[in-house]
């Protein structure tokens, strides 16, 4: 007779077995419809000189074109028909959020609404993004159209207008769809796993320009080998982090149903040192670069005499410069505040324990449960942003330290590349803890019923 350790390791054994082909099945499928959205970022729209535009793209590089670039992996550069990314479907879903909270019939529905008011929500982000798309297509026509020597004379007009406003949004519609079906038949967050793809593909050109800027002599070996040393470091601290938790007991008193007293347990609320995420850093990037954007498209002779001194002034928020670092700091640490008192609640929060019978030990339901909460958030808080803040600033110091510009990966894209990778990471894992403990109760019922 076997004993009982090899019977739970043949358990185990057959859970993997099954857990293997539907997880092959799943990482295929993801890296399969990865593979389709980066063939897309190289398909450019109807009517684009490709290599004028490249050229011309090469001058608004350091602006806010250059991360959305990041972002999408080239395709802006090449202006592709996924050149959107799903950017507009991120704009959308923080804007639905913070509707949710200012917005009476949207708070009703995110608070009341169970699963059927978080599929309205959904939708009304879908919504939104095609609106976003439409306008931010439309824009971008509208640009491309009136430099000259950008757009193919036999296209040019309103009819490339409209294609491109059709070939962008239909771009980022199929990104959106693309992702939901990454979520729901592969491995990971389709939206999320999308923007690491694109990060992840410039990641190579980086490494490739920076050895060869140490092959020519404008980058000693040293630098290289420190900023790998604290790529490193930064990974570390990036995992260390997000992993951390700050979990807060809450007790639920026994109570009476009937003959049989139920109740009486304790569970953890884990409150996340980063609840932000990544939308600091991506928004304050993207009002930083805005002026340096606005100024690639003028000229200073076209300037009046008054506002000559706009250029130096917009120089000095370019990155690696100190007022760039000093407001990029200031902004992330801003956004994390805001943008963690839009996703977390304290008084919700504390009505939700209060209805359920939880309590926190020693401190009153209510209103003193919302104000402990809100203390401990706003300590974890502090610790969020300035990890954040460090992360994103690294970068910048090591680009003024070593007087270049050219680093494979930034702050913000370090940060996107880990969590994301540890997620995903997460998911995988489940998949298989889920389908072991499956195979031990299909191959338990079956011994079982040879027994009887």
């Amino acid at each position: 007779m076997a004993s009982a350790a090899e019977q739970l390791a043949a358990n185990m054994n057959f859970g993997s077995f099954q857990k293997a082909t539907e997880l092959h099945k799943r990482i295929w499928f993801t890296l399969i419809a990865l593979v389709v959205y980066r063939l897309g970022t190289f398909v450019p729209i109807p009517g684009i000189d490709s290599a004028a535009f490249a050229q011309a793209f090469e001058g608004q590089s350091k602006g806010i074109l250059g991360m959305f670039n990041m972002f999408s992996g080239g395709a802006v550069q090449r202006m592709a028909i996924f050149s959107l990314n799903v950017m507009p479907y991120i704009s959308a879903s923080i804007i639905v959020q913070l509707m949710g909270t200012v917005y009476p019939p949207w708070e009703k529905l995110k608070k009341e609404g169970g699963e059927a008011g978080r599929k309205t929500l959904n939708q009304y982000t879908r919504y939104f993004a095609v609106v976003l798309a439409l306008v931010q297509s439309f824009s971008i026509a509208v640009g491309l159209h009136s430099q000259e020597g950008l757009v193919v004379s036999s296209i040019s007009g309103p009819f490339f207008i409209a294609s491109t406003v059709v070939a962008l949004t239909g771009g980022t519609m199929f990104l959106m769809w693309l992702g939901e079906q990454i979520t729901s038949r592969g491995v990971g967050n389709g939206v999320s796993l999308i923007i690491f793809a694109g990060i992840v593909a410039g990641l190579l050109p980086g490494l490739v320009r920076m050895f060869e800027m140490v092959r020519v002599g404008s980058m000693s070996g040293f630098a290289l080998f420190a900023i790998a040393v604290i790529a490193v470091a930064i990974i570390f601290a990036i995992v260390f982090i997000e992993r951390s938790q700050r979990r807060l007991l809450v007790h639920y008193p026994k109570r009476q149903q009937g003959n049989r007293m139920i109740g009486g347990d304790t569970s953890f609320m884990p409150l996340k040192i980063n609840t932000a995420g990544v939308i600091p850093p991506i928004f304050a990037s993207s009002l930083l670069l805005l002026p340096t954007t606005a100024m690639s498209f003028l000229t200073t002779a076209n300037l009046p005499p008054w506002a000559q001194w706009l250029p130096g002034l917009v120089g000095t928020l370019q990155h690696g410069q100190p007022a760039f670092m000093v407001f990029y700091a200031l902004l992330i640490i801003f956004f994390s505040f805001f943008y963690t008192s839009v996703v977390f609640n304290p008084d919700d929060t504390a009505e939700n324990l209060r209805k359920y019978g939880g309590f926190l030990p020693g401190i009153r339901p209510g209103k003193r449960t919302a104000e402990y909460l809100d203390y401990v958030l706003t300590r974890l808080t502090v610790i969020g942003a300035a990890y954040i803040t460090i992360v994103c600033i690294f970068p910048e110091l090591m680009m003024k330290m070593f007087g270049t510009s050219q680093f494979a990966l930034g702050g913000t894209s370090i940060l996107i590349v880990v969590t994301v990778t540890m997620d995903t990471v997460a998911q995988i894992q489940s998949h298989l803890l889920a389908h072991q403990y499956e195979g031990l109760i299909k191959k338990s019922k079956l011994r079982g019923g040879r027994g009887r």
